[in-house]
């Protein structure tokens, strides 16, 4: 496995050692058929996680590429949804909660297609997937074809899109809706809490919270918001993982999983393209959610994509990264993004001494700097802003970006976030995404100077 850490890189010494340490990470949290996203806080296989690890390993192994993206795939429900934990079964169930037994998916997800042999979590994670296979296929045709991996993939991809656009497009507008604020992956976000507000907590004498163990409860979501969460699973649970038939007192459409439906539809039109299928069905699926993203979401006195709240029908007043990530939609209006652009210049979201793109408005009542999802600036996020700048033409706003990813992943240790106005990490240390996206801008990196 140490050849992966020799493949050949036109490169600077600096980006050789930086290179180096992001291929260590992603070596080390490899399971042996997918990785972790990082040793300590997270055992299992997450979602949107394998997605962009998927993304960075197609520089250092197309063919492990394709795997993390395949067990995942390996775990689908019978309806099309992706879960976005997979459980290792080596793994204790007190070394993570919700653990297995909480989730109760074999036997709670029965009905709606859950896996016997695997267990999973019931909830769902943003579909960054089909942009990740598309991507994963380019970096060598070859071995995909020879494994066969597109045509065994594509199926998987359509049916994870066609559940999201219709058992949960709870709000009848073409976009789909998230149940549970681990969904959107944004976890903890102001942008949830008056929807959490609605929402009894669970007696937390119920559940331990594994989190602590590895994390500092400053850093971390509060226990009153712990409980919501656990109350919201156990709920949806108890419904049979059935979208129509349980009580949602927690439904929105986000912007940033609505945007990466349509850039996914956009990829499975390629892939379509690619293996004789019709690509126009896509195609006009890309269109459809960019329409409603814009006519539902969009507010131009705020300057971003708002969430849209559907139990009251109304756009949630709290500015995040969400609503700037629609950037890496194609067909998004050019006055729609010069708008986005001026947000992200604004004291708002720009942040001189670290040029990342904090997940909350610097300037809004709730912005917590070290606090998860209410403040700090994730990697994850920026590559997609980054790559939406791109498509749209604005080289100097993404080199910027670019170029503080690559600064700060390093210094940081390859931090599962960072503090955006030091640029301190924070969270775990050697997390898998924020080394696979470096890879991934390592690696194009000579078509950005």
């Amino acid at each position: 496995m140490t050849a992966l850490l020799e493949h050949p890189a036109r490169t600077a010494a600096a980006d050789l050692t930086l290179r180096r340490g992001a291929a260590r990470v992603l070596l080390d949290n490899w399971t042996g058929t997918s990785t972790v996203p990082s040793r300590t806080l997270y055992p299992h296989q997450w979602s949107w996680d394998s997605a962009f690890i998927a993304i960075g390993l197609r520089h250092l192994s197309a063919r492990r590429a394709q795997r993390e993206l395949e067990s995942l795939f390996a775990a689908q429900w019978g309806d099309g949804r992706v879960p976005h934990i997979v459980f290792n079964s080596s793994v204790p169930d007190g070394a993570y909660f919700p653990s297995p037994d909480f989730w109760r998916t074999s036997t709670a997800g029965r009905e709606a297609g859950a896996p016997r042999a695997r267990e999973t979590s019931g909830i769902v994670q943003p579909p960054v997937h089909a942009l990740a296979a598309w991507l994963t296929h380019r970096a060598n045709p070859r071995e995909s074809r020879r494994r066969g991996f597109l045509p065994r993939l594509y199926p998987k991809l359509v049916a994870w899109h066609d559940y999201l656009l219709t058992a949960r497009d709870l709000g009848g507008g073409g976009l789909t809706a998230v149940v549970h604020p681990w969904e959107p992956g944004m976890d903890n976000s102001p942008c949830w809490d008056a929807s959490l507000a609605r929402v009894t907590p669970a007696d937390p004498a119920g559940f331990r919270r594994a989190d602590l163990d590895h994390g500092h409860p400053a850093d971390r979501p509060t226990d009153l918001d712990y409980g919501r969460y656990v109350r919201l699973a156990v709920d949806y649970r108890d419904a049979g993982y059935d979208d129509r038939a349980a009580r949602h007192p927690f439904a929105l459409e986000d912007p940033c999983v609505n945007a990466l439906l349509a850039a996914g539809e956009r990829a499975l039109a390629e892939i379509a393209a690619y293996l004789g299928e019709d690509a126009t069905v896509h195609a006009a699926r890309a269109d459809r959610i960019t329409e409603a993203l814009v006519a539902r979401l969009w507010d131009d006195e705020a300057g971003v994509f708002l969430a849209r709240d559907l139990v009251g029908d109304t756009l949630v007043g709290e500015r995040s990264v969400a609503g700037l990530v629609p950037l890496l939609v194609p067909g998004l209006p050019d006055a729609i993004v010069d708008r986005l652009v001026a947000t992200l210049d604004s004291p708002a979201f720009r942040t001189d001494r670290t040029a990342l793109v904090p997940s909350y408005d610097l300037t809004g009542p709730a912005f917590d700097r070290t606090r998860y999802w209410r403040g700090p600036a994730w990697f994850n996020t920026a590559w997609l802003i980054e790559r939406g700048l791109r498509a749209h033409g604005r080289h100097r706003h993404a080199n910027r970006i670019r170029t503080a990813i690559l600064e700060t992943a390093g210094a940081s240790g390859f931090a599962e976030y960072v503090d955006p106005t030091t640029g301190e990490g924070r969270g775990a240390r050697a997390f898998s995404w924020t080394a696979a996206l470096t890879l991934d801008l390592l690696s194009s990196g000579e078509d950005h100077r």
